[in-house]
């Protein structure tokens, strides 16, 4: 039959070392359909072309491009594409203690949020995910995810206005001078503080003008430099300074110095 298009399916799927995130899973649909199925943990979607329809609790819904979709936990739903050339998807699933039981109902009876600014957010938290050694970044943009979505769910638990604590972000600065090569998760940072991770994260970057994680790949960049100069070759000064790889080493260090730690060894610092 004329015209009739082939059923086109494509996934990516890991675990990165997150807390809290169960499974990235990116996708591919021109036909698939998902049954009737649950899962265990929090399914948060976007979509970045097409749109996907799906039923859950017995009502429809639909994604287009600009919401941001919650399944919860252990509810039926399913899935299938409600545009003609099908649907890309990308899908966290977060583990079901990261957002509260509570929450279960208000996701249920609205699941798909409207809101640029949370979908923005979970797109560079995709972004972060898919990068090795950027952890303290993904887990840091998880945190804010999370609020917004609890500032949707249960508003009147939404988080005031930030307030300064410098002694806080004096305390967490210490922290990452501490473990600049081996680094330090934002759960372990908040909990060794202690304060709740968002405040944690605001009371910092208000504080120095610098996010946690920009603060602590710069702090490796200038151990990097240092170490290229002395004439260490690059891939022994990624593992020297606390970067997953060269590669790594070397999307942070062009960034913040404009050439690569190849070139920037060879100059001879001139």
């Amino acid at each position: 039959m004329a015209g009739r298009r082939s059923d086109q399916r494509s996934v990516s799927a890991w675990r990165p070392r997150v807390q809290g995130v169960v499974e990235v899973f990116h996708a591919h649909y021109t036909e698939y359909a998902y049954p009737m199925h649950v899962h265990d943990a929090w399914t948060l979607l976007i979509v970045d072309d097409g749109a996907v329809r799906y039923d859950l609790d017995r009502h429809e819904h639909g994604t287009p491009h600009d919401t941001v979709s919650l399944l919860p936990p252990h509810v039926p739903h399913n899935g299938s594409p409600a545009t003609p050339d099908g649907f890309r998807k990308r899908v966290l699933y977060l583990d079901a203690s990261r957002l509260g039981d509570e929450l279960i109902g208000p996701a249920v009876d609205a699941p798909d949020l409207r809101d640029p600014l949370l979908r923005r957010r979970v797109g560079r938290l995709h972004t972060a995910l898919a990068r090795p050694g950027d952890e303290l970044e993904a887990e840091s943009r998880l945190t804010f995810v999370g609020e917004r979505l609890r500032s949707h769910l249960a508003p009147r638990h939404e988080a005031g206005a930030a307030r300064r604590d410098p002694a806080l972000a004096r305390r967490l600065r210490e922290l990452l001078d501490e473990r600049v090569v081996e680094g330090i998760g934002l759960a372990e940072a908040a909990a060794l503080v202690p304060a709740h991770p968002a405040h944690l994260v605001r009371a910092f970057s208000g504080a120095y003008g610098i996010a946690p994680h920009q603060y602590l790949m710069s702090r490796r960049v200038d151990r990097a430099r240092r170490l290229l100069l002395a004439g260490t070759s690059p891939a022994d000064v990624a593992g020297a300074t606390g970067f997953y790889d060269q590669a790594h080493l070397t999307r942070h260090f062009k960034r913040l110095v404009g050439v690569t730690p190849g070139r920037y060894r060879g100059s001879g610092g001139r």
